[in-house]
């Protein structure tokens, strides 16, 4: 069965490449048995993934079984998980079988699998290893056969530092991780997704379907969509129910849409993303180091401001921006060069009197920007990466996967 085959039976709508390959690893991990972790923000339709690995499997016609994990107490978790003997806890009238018992043979999804306690997490890390789990109340160890595929919306790395989560269950548990991206990160797939939505609804109660207008599909469009297709489905609903035309305009459709201004922004603006000093992603960490930077050009921008009062040097506005005349010519570099500015060869040339012309350039890459900070930091705290990366504002496994990266040097 190949990508498209398993998107149709899935009732998978979208063609965002990140999607697209999300699909193909689950396709291509499902005839082995390999452990696989779903990250992705709430709403993105991870429960989906777990099937068809299941379907596509040996196992397919085995047990399959869907725990969230965060939805059970976690006094009970144990038992529900790995069964209990009559009398194990109060309540307990009789023995009974617990999941991993159930599914052996099959699969068992192990949905936010991060909000499990640690206790259980160390259970759960066993019958990974040696496929043993013991029963709450009992002594004797028992043997299962069971395929786990679990997911996530935490960010694995803040809870590993936060010793929440365990390394080594991590470890195990993500042989094969599969990413799906939230919503905003596939503009292109929404509006198939609503029009999706839109038809399933008229249907179900009986009403013609509803259209967008091209403002209000530009609103759909770039919306921030926090709670992902989950939301975006629920938004479809109120409106075929709620909306008497069937025409939507942007004003109208703004109505449900909560909070538009404040979620429609890039994701470093979000207070929900910066937890303790650390960023969710690495865009997010270049969008601070750019900022952070801006200390460094108005720092620039004091130096030539001095020079230019002093008569030192000459700032000419021209076509093709701000040219430096050097009166002096002196070595102006030597002020100005550490600022994260690229400075050209004189457009004329310095013959006797002549003045010579420097042409500043600011530089656009962002790796540069980066990896100038990063050495800034490492110089300031004299090596020590801990200290570095709490100025950086990121965490020191990001600092060291990023000096190997780029291959910094100490």
């Amino acid at each position: 069965m190949n990508t498209q085959d398993i998107k149709q039976k899935f009732g998978i709508i979208g063609n965002n490449p990140l999607l697209e390959r999300a699909v193909d690893i689950a396709r291509q991990v499902a005839p082995t048995d390999l452990n696989v972790v779903i990250n992705g923000e709430s709403g993105t339709g991870k429960e989906v993934f777990p099937q068809i690995i299941h379907q596509n499997s040996a196992r397919k016609h085995g047990s399959y079984i869907a725990v969230n994990c965060g939805a059970i107490p976690e006094g009970t978790i144990d038992s529900e998980l790995f069964g209990h003997e009559k009398g194990a806890f109060t309540g307990a009238t009789e023995a009974r079988k617990g999941y991993f018992e159930v599914a052996n043979g099959g699969t068992i999804f192990l949905d936010e699998v991060g909000e499990l306690p640690l206790a259980t997490q160390a259970r759960l890390l066993r019958v990974l290893e040696s496929g043993e789990y013991i029963r709450v109340g009992s002594s004797k160890t028992q043997k299962t056969d069971v395929r786990v595929v679990a997911a996530t919306n935490i960010n694995f790395y803040q809870a590993l530092e936060k010793e929440k989560f365990r390394a080594d269950l991590y470890y195990r548990l993500n042989t094969v991780p599969i990413y799906l991206p939230p919503l905003r990160e596939r503009k292109d797939d929404i509006h198939l997704l609503f029009r999706k939505f839109a038809n399933d609804f008229a249907a179900k109660y009986r009403m013609p379907v509803i259209r967008l207008s091209s403002d209000a599909e530009q609103v759909l469009v770039n919306y921030f969509w926090p709670g992902n297709i989950r939301q975006l489905k629920n938004i479809a609903e109120q409106i075929s129910i709620i909306e008497k035309n069937r025409e939507v305009n942007a004003e109208t459709l703004l109505k449900y849409l909560p909070q538009y201004n404040s979620n429609n922004v890039p994701s470093l603006m979000r207070q929900d993303s910066y937890v303790n000093g650390s960023f969710e992603n690495d865009r997010e960490i270049i969008f601070k180091v750019l900022r952070d930077n801006r200390s460094e050009i108005n720092e620039l921008k004091k130096i030539v401001y001095d020079l230019v009062s002093s008569g030192k040097i000459e700032a000419r506005n021209g076509g093709e921006g701000v040219k430096i005349i050097n009166r002096n010519f002196s070595n102006i570099d030597d002020n100005l060069g550490n600022n994260g500015l690229t400075f050209h060869t004189p457009v004329v040339q310095n013959s006797g009197q002549q003045p010579q012309v420097i042409e500043v350039e600011e530089t656009l890459s962002l790796q540069d920007k980066e990896i100038d900070m990063i050495k800034k930091a490492l110089r300031k705290h004299k090596g020590k990466r801990k200290n570095a990366a709490k100025e950086l504002g990121i965490s020191e496994r990001t600092l060291y996967r990023k000096i190997n990266e780029y291959t910094i040097e100490e």
